[in-house]
């Protein structure tokens, strides 16, 4: 009988230190020295994150004629894109910062001469190539599939872009 007791107390021994070895590995910190990965929006994510919203607010502002709050997502716009080529300075052999200068800057200035102007036709005008310019842009980094429009209707039910009453 003692005999048995002590295997079962040798085994019940086992079982609970196994317990506490399993219970420290799955808790172990990471190495010391290793430095955590950093997180790193994709480029997609980006677009879709920062740009492509910037892009439809500036529309609806327009198409509401809010001139103020055109003005202030065409800045936020210009912002993103800055943003999007500091995270991105290169994707995959193409320089990101160029080719949103080259590509955005007349029309972002077409744009933003429109929204001073207060030009609901200019706007509309350049507003279009704007957008026209995101489709060759995506064209030209075989994206094509990603095809950018004007916007028809608000995705932000929570946003009034007509102008503010005095």
């Amino acid at each position: 009988m003692p005999r048995k007791v002590a295997l079962l107390a040798l085994f019940a021994a086992s079982i609970t230190l196994a317990t506490f070895s399993l219970g420290r590995a799955q808790t172990s910190p990471a190495p010391q020295g290793a430095p955590p990965q950093v997180y790193r929006a994709s480029l997609s994510d980006l677009m879709t994150a920062i740009i492509q919203p910037r892009h439809i607010k500036l529309g609806l502002a327009g198409q509401e004629k809010n001139w103020p709050l055109a003005a202030y997502e065409l800045g936020n716009l210009k912002g993103a894109f800055d943003r999007t080529a500091q995270a991105w300075p290169i994707y995959r052999t193409t320089n990101m910062a160029d080719l949103i200068e080259a590509t955005t800057k007349a029309p972002m200035y077409a744009v933003a001469a429109a929204v001073k102007a207060a030009d609901p036709d200019k706007f509309n005008e350049t507003y279009e190539q704007l957008t026209e310019t995101c489709n060759t842009c995506h064209q030209s980094i075989d994206h094509s599939l990603v095809v950018m429009r004007v916007p028809k209707a608000s995705p932000y039910p929570d946003q009034d872009f007509r102008p503010v009453k005095p």
